[in-house]
């Protein structure tokens, strides 16, 4: 069989996902499983994997799965618990006295909170905790849940300490003897390069996150009324990436998103409270009236203050995320024994099926458990009544069932796509034949690309971790073959990766289980494909530009794509902000004329 069939039969387990979930708009549950009929059908007919090694990816994938609603349902939970307890009531309270705004609020939290958790946890975290906070704070479950997504990008290849970057790419790496020896200071020299990258694009996801928010879920579906607070957007992406690029380059690739986010939240949060940059009262934005809302935008979970609980102040009805916050980076820190502690527990399903696949749940180390201990502390500090508790649990626990469908199918239709190599037909594994076709169409070309493989692979593997331990080593082969540095081909790839999980299946999944919004996935990544795009793209024409400057000079492709990319960016600023209908005022009353 030829490299071109071999690369068109892997492309269809992506192709039923984007046809039957992204333009058909079949919900998950349907489109997922068919997904994997097709990846498990290949892998056993065509690839002639053993029928062992199919039945043990699926058994990963299951296992994998169950960690995952696990997470969500810790989300949730604490959720619940705070709404029961009142305190959601008054953090809702709290950034309405800082700014109605809808738009502020989005950023501060989706961007800056959000890119903290990022930072302390990963592996969909900040989903789970940011997507469910703005609906309980009133946003429609779809604008959440794609606010939660776009950010999924600048932070994520710093996230969990490090870990797509000194799991991910170090392993993927460690194969080759070239670079084995002195693998970690490698590794945190292309970190350096995957921040800078990252920062450049990452300027303009805050103005992104409002600006689609504004044209789908607003009143006059504009994009220019999020354009109306760029200068509010720009200085909190600043406030997150400038940290966050100087740590990259001085500490290395555990802390960026984590102090990025820590300084930006502390740094905007601060200043909206002063009012800086924040629009004035009457300038305010946002939803219509829930009645007016359409009904694809709300999830059957509704995440509406409580009539009970007590009035709290603003540190205690805080004070569970704080904890939440404190926790994942405590138990993150490689220097602290708490993590060898929590991950001692493992329950372990090694050579499943006697394969090279084995399973493992860590359960006291997975963020769902934060989020439970954290839940019982609150109902224990916010003087809950048991009964009101008790019925967080039963919200909770009801929620979470509408996600399993169609996460036992997603989950497993990755690990059978990614464990399909060494089968009798002698193949690559279906991803890995995937990349070398386009590879070796694109030649000189490849850094344009190679953003979008790291892509593919945070999109089939719903890990940025995962893509680059798949791609790193390929990518950097890649960038030896076309005679260019390869680092900054292994730093396209991370930051690819990492853009990737704006449109990965099942993180898609996990958010808008969190808030019940389950068979709108198509939706979701329909809204969220032109963020990755833009990603994708400008990034990848940076790197081009980057590597052949010294053969083609400054002036090349890449400089030529990314600034026109900039410059339609400014343009649609300063062209779009001021387009805003204008609502008419009401007429004056008429004065009395006045009697002689």
């Amino acid at each position: 069989m030829g490299t071109g069939m071999q690369a068109l039969l892997s492309f269809l387990p992506i192709l039923v996902v984007a046809l039957f979930l992204v333009g058909m708009k079949w919900p998950a549950k349907k489109a997922m499983p068919l997904s994997y009929l097709v990846a498990a059908g290949l892998a056993l007919f065509v690839w002639k994997v053993s029928f062992s090694q199919v039945a043990a990816a699926t058994v990963n994938g299951l296992v994998v799965a169950i960690e995952l609603l696990y997470i969500i349902f810790g989300a949730i939970l604490l959720l619940n618990t705070l709404r029961e307890s009142g305190a959601l009531r008054t953090i809702r309270q709290g950034f309405t006295d800082i700014t109605p705004d809808r738009r502020i609020q989005v950023i501060i939290i989706a961007w800056l909170f959000g890119s903290f958790i990022e930072g302390s946890a990963g592996f969909g975290t900040p989903a789970a905790v940011a997507v469910p906070l703005l609906v309980g704070l009133g946003f429609p479950a779809m604008s959440a849940v794609v606010a939660g997504m776009i950010i999924q990008s600048t932070p994520v290849s710093f996230g969990a300490l490090g870990t797509p970057m000194r799991v991910g790419v170090q392993t993927g790496l460690s194969a080759d003897p070239g670079i084995a020896s002195d693998l970690s200071a490698y590794v945190s020299m292309v970190a350096g390069k995957v921040a800078l990258l990252h920062t450049l694009a990452g300027t303009l996801v805050p103005l992104l996150v409002v600006g689609i928010m504004t044209r789908f879920f607003g009143k006059h579906r504009s994009f220019s009324e999020g354009l109306k607070v760029w200068k509010f957007a720009l200085f909190a992406a600043l406030a997150m990436t400038v940290p966050y690029v100087i740590v990259a380059n001085l500490l290395g690739p555990e802390f960026p998103s984590l102090i990025g986010g820590l300084v930006g939240l502390t740094v905007v949060g601060f200043a909206a409270k002063k009012g800086f940059l924040v629009p004035s009262v009457e300038e305010h934005w946002d939803f219509e009236p829930r009645e007016r809302w359409e009904s694809g935008w709300s999830g059957t979970i509704s995440i509406q203050e409580s009539g009970g609980g007590r009035r709290m102040g603003m540190l205690q009805a805080w004070v569970p995320y704080l904890m939440v916050a404190l926790f994942l980076v405590i138990t993150r820190l490689k220097w602290l024994p708490v993590e060898g502690w929590l991950q001692a527990w493992e329950i372990r399903l090694s050579h499943l099926f006697g394969t090279s696949i084995t399973a493992s749940l860590q359960p006291l180390y997975i963020p769902g458990t934060i989020f439970i201990v954290v839940s019982l502390l609150t109902f224990i500090l916010h003087g809950m009544h048991p009964s009101r508790y008790g019925q967080a649990w039963k919200s909770s626990g009801k929620a979470l069932i509408s996600a399993s469908t169609a996460l036992v199918f997603t989950v497993p239709m990755v690990q059978v796509f990614i464990n399909s190599g060494g089968g009798a037909a002698g193949f690559e594994a279906m991803p890995v034949v995937l990349a070398d076709y386009v590879a070796g169409l694109a030649g000189e070309y490849w850094p344009f690309f190679s953003t979008f493989i790291g892509g593919l692979g945070a999109f089939v593997a719903g890990s940025n971790t995962v893509s680059n331990m798949m791609f790193s080593l390929f990518q950097y082969n890649v960038g030896v073959n076309i005679s260019v540095d390869p680092s900054w081909v292994v730093a396209l790839q991370a930051v690819g990766g990492a853009a990737g999980n704006t449109i990965c299946v099942h993180n898609v999944v996990a958010a808008s289980s969190t808030v019940g919004l389950v068979g709108k996935e198509g939706e979701v990544i329909r809204k969220t494909l032109w963020p990755f795009t833009y990603y994708a793209l400008f990034t990848g024409s940076v790197g081009y530009a980057v590597v052949w400057t010294s053969e083609k000079g400054l002036f090349n492709l890449g400089t030529l794509l990314a600034t026109l990319i900039g410059v339609a960016a400014v343009w649609t600023i300063a062209t779009h902000r001021s387009r805003l209908p204008q609502v008419p005022k009401a007429p004056e009353p008429e004065k009395p004329t006045p009697r002689v």
